[in-house]
C-alpha cells in the first residue's frame, strides 16, 4: 500500500493546545486540503482522527492521541506505557518516502521505530530541514497499541485450566444426582396421594439441595483471601482466577537484566585496541580520565541522549558511559551553526577542567537509533571546525563484522570470552571518517555502517541482585524449572546462570548453534560443550587469563543444559522443528532473544504442556508477560496492567511467594468443592430419608444449616496461610482425580449410613410407639396428642411440616457432620498452614459444636417448638454422639491414612504402570532412553534424513489469539 492514500486532515499538536490549519501539500501526487478548526488537547479525541490524517508535532511532552506513522523529522518518546521501559525511545522517519513499497517493508528491522504509538509521550520533537515533525495517523481507538493494551486487560486471553473445566463436570453430576432424587421424589408424593402442588415443589426442593447455589462464592471467597495475603506482600493481581493457575506452575521464565541482575550498570573499564590489538585496561575506578581520542570521542557522542530541561535523559547505559567522560552536553544556538544541520542539534564539549582536548566539541548530526534486533545504533558527528566522523556502538560481535578485518584483533574472540564468562555486559565501539558532499539525512544507513575501524570494548558490570540466587535455589529444590531469556550475550547469560545457581558446578552447558541456509550449503545446527574458564588477578589488574580444563568424553554422565541464542532459536523453529521439543526439554539458557522470540518460546514451552510464568521487568518482556499463564511485572510503569500480576518489589523473590499462595488457593478450592460436595450430599441424603416418611426438614431447621453451619464454614474455612515453604510437587491441579473423587464417594458413603442407621435404630427404639418417655423432661404435645401411629402424624403448624423422631434424629446427625467434615477436608500441610493455626475458623468450629450440642442436650420447650424438634431420651442423644464420633474417626482415618498418602498413591501408580500424559514426560522418557542424546561436538544439516521437519508437535487445547499492530 502507498503510505498516504487518501485526502489528509492535518492536526497541528502543540505542548498546550491543539489546531487545525489550511494546508496545501502534495504527498504521493495527492493534495492535501482542509478547513480550519481549533480544539484542545483534551478535545482531541480519537474519533476526530481517521488513518490518513496528518499531525504536526511541535513542542514537548505531547501525548499522542493514535497510532502515526513518522514521515518527516525524529522525535524521543516515551514508551513506558507500553513495554514498562521508563528509557526515552528515538523515533525516525520512513526512509523512502517516494517509494510505493509497503511502508513495513521499507525497514530493514524493526517497523515500529518509525511509528509512534497511541498513548505515549512525545518527550522532544525535533524537526529536520522543514523544521517541523510530521506524521501521518495509522489507527484510532481500539485498533491502537494503546487500545490493543485495554482490551487485552477488558478482556484477557482465556484460560483452558483444567479445574475450571472439572467444576462444570462436578456440577452436571451433581444435577444428574438431583434428577434421580426427583424421579424418587415423585414416586413416593404421587404414591402418598400428596396434592400436585406439594409434590412440584418437593421435588424442586431436591435440586436447590442437591445443587448448592453458594459454591461460586465460596470459592470465590477464597481467592480474594488470597489476593489481600499477596496484596499485603506487595504483589497486585488484576487477574484473581489466575492465582488458582499459580499453583500448578512447573517452569518459570526470567529476563536477566532488571529481573535477576541490578538495575544499574557500573562502569568496570574500556580496553582500548590499535592495529597491535588490544591494549591494557583503562579503569574509571582509578578516576583518572580516558585520554583524548577516537574512543574517548565515541563515548561522548555515541548516544540517544537529550537534554531536557537542563537534566540528562536517557539509556542507563548511555548515561553510565557519557558521565564517565566528564563532559557536558548543550543545544547549539545562534552562534554556532552546522551546514545542513537542524538550527538546535545537541553539541557535547569537555567540561572547563578537562586538559589536552583538542576540540571545543562534536555535535551529533544524525542518529540511526538502537535496535534490538540490529544490536547496534550509529551517530554521525562533526568537530567543531573538524572532520565529520561516524561512530557505531552495539553487541561486539555485530560491531565487529562492520569493521575492517584488519583492525579486529586477532584475539578479539578470546578477550571478549574473558569478559562475558565473567558476566560482565560487553559493549563494542568503531568509528570512521565519513567525506561528507551532501546533507546528512541523504546518507543510507548502509553506507555510513560499513569499512569502520574497530576502537574497543566498554566493560560494565551487571551484579546479581541479593535475593536472586536465594530465590532461584527455593524454586529448583521444589523441582520447579528456571530458565532465563534476556537479550544480552550469550556468554553472559552462561555465567549469570552459574552465578545464580540456575546451573550449578556439576552440570555441564551444551552451547547449540544454527545458521541460516545459505547458497553453498543448507540449515545446520552444531552442539558444542561450554568449557569453563577461570580467572585470576594479574599485576594488580582484573586480567582473566584463560585456563582450558579437559572435559571428560563420556559428557553424558550428569545433567546437562543447553544455551542458544534468539538467531539459532529461530533456525531451528524454521529448520528443525523436530528437533525443538528436545531442545526445550533441557533447554535454560535463551540469549539475544527479541520480544517476539520471548513470545514465541513461552508459547512453545505451553505447547509442551508446561505450566508457564514468565518474571520481566517490564523491558521488552510484555508480549511473554501476555502469553505465559502467569505473567508478573517487576515494574511499576503502566505497561504493568498487561502482566496479570505486578511486584512492587523489584526482584525475584515475589515468584515463589505467588507459587506458595497458588497452591494454598488451589487446595483451599479443592477443599471449598469437597466440602460443598458433602454439605449438599449430608442435606440430600437426610431429605430423602425424610421423603420416605413423606416428611422433611422445616424452614429453620434449613436455614440453621446453611446459615449457621455451611455459610460460616465457607467464610473462614479459606483463611488458612500459605505453607512458608515450597515442597517438591504440586497440588492435584485437577477435580477429576482418584484421590478426590475416592474422598467425596468415601465420606458419602460414610454419612449415608450413619443417616440410615440412625433412621432404622430410632423406629427400632421402645419408646418411638409411646406418647411420651418417662424420663423426658419436656413434654412433646405433638406426640401426647397424637391418636395415630407415630410413623403417619398429623400435621402441625401452617408451613405443613412434620415433626418426628426420624426428623429430630437426621437432623443433629446432618448438622453435625455438616462441622465434621469441614475439620477432615480442612487441609494444612504441605500447601496450606496448619488448621489450628487458622484461629477464626477453629473458633467458628468449637461455637458451632457446642451450640449443636447444647441444643441436642438441653431441654428448652420454645427452642424445640422453634426448630420443630422432638425431645428424645438422654441415651438416644448419646447414640447420636457415638455415631457421629464414629463417623468422624473414620473419616480422619481415611482422609489421613488413604487419601493424603502420596506414597502409596506413588506405589498404586506403579503398580498399574500409570505415566504421565504430558508432552514434556512422554519427551523426557524417550531422551532417557536415547543413548545418541545428546549430540556433543557433531553437526547437523536439515537436508538430512533424520534432521528434518519430521514428526512434529501439537496442543490442541492451546490457543493464541494475539493480535498484532
Amino acid at each position: 500500500m502507498s503510505i498516504i492514500s487518501i485526502a489528509l486532515t492535518v492536526y497541528d499538536l502543540r505542548e498546550q493546545s491543539v489546531k487545525l490549519h489550511h494546508l496545501v501539500e502534495s504527498h504521493n501526487s495527492i493534495t492535501v486540503s482542509v478547513c480550519e478548526k481549533k480544539a484542545g488537547v483534551q478535545e482531541l479525541e480519537s474519533r476526530f482522527l481517521v488513518p490518513g490524517d496528518l499531525l504536526i508535532l511541535r513542542g514537548n511532552k505531547v501525548q499522542m492521541p493514535c497510532d502515526a506513522i513518522l514521515i518527516d523529522g525524529s522525535c524521543v518518546v516515551d514508551e513506558g506505557m507500553l513495554t514498562g521501559e521508563s528509557i526515552p525511545v528515538t523515533k525516525t522517519p520512513l526512509p523512502k518516502m517516494d517509494s510505493s513499497v509497503p511502508w513495513k517493508t521499507q525497514s530493514e528491522a524493526d517497523y515500529k521505530r518509525h511509528v509512534l504509538f497511541c498513548g505515549t509521550e512525545v518527550i522532544q520533537a525535533r524537526g529536520a530541514c522543514s523544521g517541523t515533525v510530521k506524521a501521518v495517523v495509522l489507527q484510532t481507538g481500539f485498533n491502537t497499541a494503546k487500545g490493543d493494551l485495554v482490551r487485552s486487560i477488558l478482556y484477557p486471553k482465556p484460560m483452558n485450566f483444567k479445574l475450571y473445566r472439572d467444576a462444570i463436570r462436578f456440577l452436571l453430576c451433581l444435577v444428574g444426582t438431583a434428577t434421580i432424587g426427583m424421579i424418587y421424589t415423585l414416586c413416593v408424593y404421587v404414591l402418598s396421594g400428596e396434592p400436585p402442588e406439594e409434590v412440584v415443589k418437593k421435588a424442586l426442593d431436591v435440586i436447590t439441595i442437591a445443587v448448592p447455589p453458594a459454591l461460586p462464592a465460596a470459592l470465590t471467597t477464597g481467592i480474594i483471601y488470597a489476593q489481600r495475603r499477596l496484596k499485603k506482600r506487595g504483589i497486585f493481581c488484576i487477574s484473581p482466577q489466575r492465582i488458582n493457575v499459580c499453583g500448578q506452575l512447573n517452569l518459570v521464565c526470567f529476563d536477566k537484566t532488571g529481573t535477576l541482575t541490578r538495575d544499574g550498570l557500573d562502569l568496570w573499564g574500556v580496553v582500548p585496541c590499535d592495529r597491535s590489538g588490544f591494549q591494557e585496561v583503562h579503569s574509571f575506578a582509578s578516576g583518572e580520565a580516558l585520554p583524548w581520542g577516537p574512543l574517548s570521542a565515541a563515548m561522548a557522542s555515541c548516544h540517544s541522549l537529550i537534554l531536557l530541561d537542563g537534566t540528562i535523559h536517557g539509556d542507563p547505559l548511555d548515561l553510565k558511559m557519557f558521565e564517565a567522560t566528564t563532559w557536558e552536553m548543550v543545544v547549539s544556538g545562534h552562534d554556532f551553526h552546522i551546514k545542513g544541520a537542524p538550527a538546535c542539534t545537541m553539541v557535547v564539549k569537555p567540561c572547563k577542567t578537562a586538559s589536552q582536548v583538542p576540540v571545543e566539541g562534536i555535535a551529533i548530526l544524525h542518529q540511526f537509533p538502537f535496535s534490538s534486533a540490529l544490536q547496534r545504533m550509529t551517530v554521525i558527528v562533526q568537530e567543531m571546525g573538524g572532520d565529520w566522523l561516524a561512530f557505531m556502538k552495539g553487541a561486539p560481535e555485530r560491531v565487529a563484522s562492520f569493521c575492517q578485518p584488519e583492525t579486529v584483533p586477532t584475539s578479539f574472540v578470546s578477550e571478549l570470552q574473558i569478559y562475558t564468562t565473567q558476566g560482565f555486559r560487553v559493549i563494542g565501539l568503531a568509528y570512521k571518517k565519513l567525506e561528507m558532499d551532501h546533507h546528512t539525512t541523504a546518507l543510507m544507513r548502509d553506507q555510513v555502517e560499513s569499512d569502520l575501524i574497530f576502537l574497543g570494548l566498554l566493560i560494565l558490570e551487571n551484579r546479581l541482585k541479593e535475593e536472586t540466587k536465594p530465590a532461584l535455589e527455593e524454586l529448583i529444590s521444589a523441582r520447579i524449572r528456571t530458565v532465563m531469556i534476556t537479550g544480552d550475550n550469550l556468554q553472559t547469560a552462561i555465567t549469570v546462570a552459574r552465578k545464580s545457581g540456575m546451573v550449578s558446578e556439576s552440570q555441564k552447558v551444551i552451547l547449540i548453534e544454527a545458521n541460516e541456509t545459505t547458497e553453498s550449503s543448507s540449515a545446520s545446527v552444531s552442539w558444542q560443550l561450554v568449557e569453563e574458564k577461570k580467572h585470576i588477578a594479574y599485576r594488580n589488574q582484573d586480567n582473566y587469563i584463560n585456563i582450558r580444563e579437559e572435559v571428560s568424553d563420556n559428557s553424558r554422565e550428569g545433567s546437562y543444559h543447553f544455551a542458544l541464542s534468539g538467531k539459532s532459536f529461530q533456525v531451528i523453529s524454521q529448520h528443525f522443528s523436530s528437533l525443538l521439543p528436545k531442545i526445550l526439554i533441557n533447554g535454560t539458557i535463551f540469549a539475544r532473544m527479541s520480544p517476539g522470540q520471548k513470545s514465541s518460546l513461552v508459547e512453545e514451552f505451553q505447547k509442551l504442556d508446561y505450566f508457564v510464568g514468565m518474571c520481566g521487568d517490564g523491558a521488552n518482556d510484555c508480549g511473554a508477560l501476555k502469553m505465559a499463564h502467569v505473567g508478573i511485572s517487576l515494574s511499576e510503569q503502566e505497561a504493568s496492567v498487561a502482566s496479570p500480576f505486578t511486584s512492587k518489589t523489584p526482584n525475584i523473590e515475589c515468584v515463589p511467594h505467588l507459587i506458595k499462595e497458588g497452591r494454598a488457593a488451589l487446595v483451599t478450592s479443592f477443599c471449598m468443592f469437597k466440602y460443598m460436595a458433602l454439605y449438599s450430599m449430608i442435606q440430600y441424603v437426610g431429605v430423602l430419608l425424610l421423603y420416605w416418611e413423606t416428611n422433611s426438614l422445616s424452614n429453620y431447621q434449613f436455614l440453621f444449616q446453611d446459615l449457621a453451619i455451611t455459610t460460616l464454614i465457607g467464610v473462614t474455612m479459606n483463611l488458612n496461610g500459605a505453607y512458608p515453604k515450597l515442597v517438591p510437587f504440586r497440588p492435584a491441579g485437577r477435580l477429576i482425580s482418584p484421590p478426590l473423587l475416592l474422598s467425596v464417594i468415601l465420606n458419602i458413603l460414610l454419612s449415608l449410613a450413619m443417616h440410615i442407621v440412625g433412621f432404622i435404630l430410632v423406629q427400632r427404639q421402645p419408646w418411638y410407639s409411646m406418647g411420651m418417655h418417662s424420663t423426658c423432661t419436656v413434654q412433646n404435645e405433638t406426640i401426647s396428642k397424637l391418636t395415630i401411629s407415630p410413623t403417619a402424624p398429623d400435621k402441625i403448624g401452617s408451613n405443613g411440616v412434620f415433626t418426628s423422631f426420624e426428623n429430630t434424629t437426621i437432623w443433629f446427625l446432618g448438622t453435625i457432620n455438616c462441622i465434621i467434615v469441614a475439620l477432615v477436608f480442612s487441609k494444612g500441610k504441605p500447601f496450606r498452614q496448619p488448621t489450628y493455626t487458622n484461629y477464626i475458623f477453629v473458633l467458628v468450629l468449637v461455637i458451632q459444636l457446642s451450640v449443636c450440642l447444647f441444643i441436642l442436650f438441653a431441654d428448652i420447650p420454645e427452642l424445640y417448638r422453634r426448630l420443630d424438634l422432638l425431645c428424645t431420651p438422654v441415651l438416644w442423644r448419646v447414640y447420636i454422639v457415638v455415631m457421629l464420633g464414629s463417623n468422624f474417626i473414620v473419616s480422619l482415618v481415611v482422609e489421613e491414612a488413604i487419601i493424603e498418602n502420596r506414597a502409596l498413591w506413588m506405589i498404586i501408580k506403579r503398580c498399574f504402570g500409570y505415566q504421565s500424559r504430558s508432552q514434556y514426560r512422554i519427551w523426557q522418557r524417550a531422551l532417557a532412553n536415547d543413548p545418541s542424546w545428546p549430540p556433543i561436538n557433531q553437526t547437523s544439516f536439515s537436508d538430512m534424513p533424520a534432521c528434518g521437519r519430521g514428526v512434529s508437535y501439537s496442543n490442541p487445547v492451546f490457543e493464541s489469539n494475539e493480535e498484532q499492530l
